[in-house]
């Protein structure tokens, strides 16, 4: 076996900190390998990019999700007895009932309320001097997918949830205060949680059967028990919070629609499939979540190296995204490159790679991609608007990462 390349530092976490999305590549390239290994917080870590990479951190049942996140990273993010933290059958089954509610009719749904609640937000933001879109796009996301699902959710309420929800994401790539923000306002959100799941049990609250809330509160793992009550809110909050995040991804659509203006009006003059290229070079080229975690199962040689059991490895999100070897010019915006793509399952990884129904794969990267879509469509068709000057750097050191000035838009008037 080859000795795997080791970073000298005696631990990294802090280059890690200032590096942010870029570490894992930055030293893949002064190791002339896609794979080295360093130690962060103290602890041995196997960090590795690529499609090859990808395919092994996905593909199979080699590396389990349990142990694999620092503990804050993992309360705002999956928490103890999600599907996030299964494997095998346990997690098939688990994962089956979130797939279930990835119909095309479903997604359409959620699209659809999406749409409607931005339509109405335009004739309020006519009447503001400016406009953050990042938190407006926040709210509208919080109650359309709380619609969808059958949460019940007041316009007083959907304020506190969507602060509660987009401080989970923000707080997950943080130490300090941003992260302890997050664990506070999440407890909030735990209780509010468990409130609906049990009302939703006792009859206190009806939800449409096909609904996603209905199919939480009344899954049973395959011993045939009902989820503990507890449990349940925290897979309801994990179909809540991701969604809440698209509105990272649709802060940079509007950002990428500033800085490449011939896309926007590609966009307006309805390119054929150039929407879903420009949603998916979005995904590409912006940075979302860095990087991934694993632990493996049971030991393992792969391309000349050992894997021994328990080694926490850790996958490049990013770093694939951007891999020279896959994407022609990785550090261009180009939609067009989508037209050619191989829909790989490991080489476009923003949100994971593999097989959606047996890895651990967001379930919802459909209904992203989808909530893209439509918001794109508002922005180009729907709506104009003044960007005017403000600090909108992207800093690769924060995780995640978001245009400094959450993206102001101001003289907003309506136009279809």
């Amino acid at each position: 076996m080859s000795q795997i390349p080791r970073d000298r530092n005696l631990d990294s976490t802090l280059a890690l900190l200032s590096d942010g999305y870029r570490f894992i590549s930055k030293r893949c390239d002064q190791h002339q390998s896609d794979i080295f290994e360093t130690r962060l917080m103290l602890t041995k870590a196997v960090c590795m990019r690529g499609a090859e990479a990808a395919r092994l951190f996905y593909d199979g049942d080699r590396l389990t999700r349990k142990g694999s996140m620092p503990m804050p990273v993992l309360k705002l993010l999956q928490d103890k007895g999600s599907v996030q933290q299964m494997d095998g059958q346990a997690h098939r089954h688990r994962k089956r009932m979130f797939m279930d509610l990835m119909t095309p009719v479903s997604i359409q749904q959620i699209g659809d309320l999406f749409a409607d609640l931005w339509r109405t937000r335009i004739e309020r933001w006519r009447d503001r001097d400016e406009v953050v879109l990042h938190e407006e796009v926040q709210e509208i996301l919080c109650v359309a997918v709380c619609r969808w699902a059958g949460v019940p959710l007041s316009e007083a309420e959907a304020r506190q949830r969507t602060r509660e929800f987009a401080a989970m994401v923000d707080g997950a790539g943080a130490v300090g205060p941003r992260n302890w923000r997050g664990l506070l306002l999440r407890a909030r959100t735990e209780r509010w949680g468990r409130d609906v799941i049990e009302k939703v049990r006792a009859g206190e609250i009806r939800v449409a059967e096909e609904s996603a809330a209905h199919a939480i509160a009344w899954h049973r793992d395959p011993d045939g028990r009902l989820l503990d009550a507890k449990v349940a809110a925290v897979e309801m909050i994990n179909l809540v919070r991701p969604t809440v995040a698209v509105a990272w991804y649709v802060t940079f659509a509007a950002l990428a629609l500033h800085q490449h203006p011939t896309c926007r009006a590609r966009l307006r003059a309805g390119d054929g499939d150039y929407l879903e290229c420009f949603v998916q070079e979005v995904r590409r080229f912006y940075p979302f979540f860095p990087l991934v975690g694993g632990r493996v199962k049971d030991g393992f040689d792969w391309k000349g190296y050992h894997f021994a059991r328990g080694t926490w490895v850790l996958l490049d999100l990013y770093g694939t995204n951007h891999d020279a070897r896959i994407w022609d010019e990785p550090e261009v915006f180009q939609p067009e490159r989508f037209r050619s793509w191989d829909r790989s399952a490991f080489n476009l990884i923003p949100q994971g790679g593999g097989d959606y129904h047996q890895s651990h794969r967001c379930p919802g990267e459909w209904i992203t991609i989808e909530l893209m879509k439509r918001a794109v469509s508002l922005l180009t068709t729907a709506m104009d608007n003044d960007v005017p000057e403000q600090d909108l750097r992207v800093d690769l050191s924060r995780m995640p990462a978001i245009p400094k000035s959450r993206f102001v838009i101001t003289n907003v008037r309506a136009t279809g």
